[in-house]
């Protein structure tokens, strides 16, 4: 176990194995990491409606940015994209893959940071998960479990 280094207040500093003992690491987001994700969605966002990357396998497809999380130290970013009505979804996956040193570079001319985040591209999937929720719910037997519970 590392040693605490008391602080002048007399409370324990972060061990430097654990720098970031925030909820942070545990899905939670700072407001930091929360403003700087939306700060890099928005201009990705842009980059790809422009078509500033010179890739026309990219250009051809119409991809949504929905969200990008950003890592506690800022220099990682899972960007979460839906390809239009969901079609070729790997092939855009692929294609932003391919790009993402050209759109690190285009991030950063957008955002001022310190470092430019290295850039994971993922496919959200929370809109099929709420649909199947909504599905779910639907359900006749669903509908009588709950409403059998909010009589008692």
């Amino acid at each position: 176990m590392a040693k605490r280094r008391p602080r002048r207040n007399g409370q324990a500093s972060p061990s430097p194995a654990d720098p970031y003992p925030s909820a942070a690491g545990l899905g939670a987001q700072s407001q930091r990491q929360q403003r700087v994700g939306e700060m890099l969605r928005r201009a990705l966002s842009e980059i790809l409606m422009r078509g500033e990357t010179h890739d026309p396998e990219l250009g051809r497809h119409s991809i949504t940015v929905t969200e990008v999380r950003a890592s506690a130290d800022l220099r990682q970013a899972t960007v979460y994209v839906t390809p239009l009505g969901g079609r070729e979804e790997d092939e855009a996956l692929e294609a932003l893959a391919r790009n993402r040193g050209a759109l690190r570079k285009l991030v950063s001319r957008a955002v001022t940071l310190k470092f430019a985040p290295e850039l994971r591209f993922r496919l959200d999937e929370s809109f099929d998960r709420m649909d199947e929720t909504r599905r779910l719910l639907d359900q006749e037997r669903v509908r009588r479990d709950l409403e059998s519970d909010a009589g008692e």
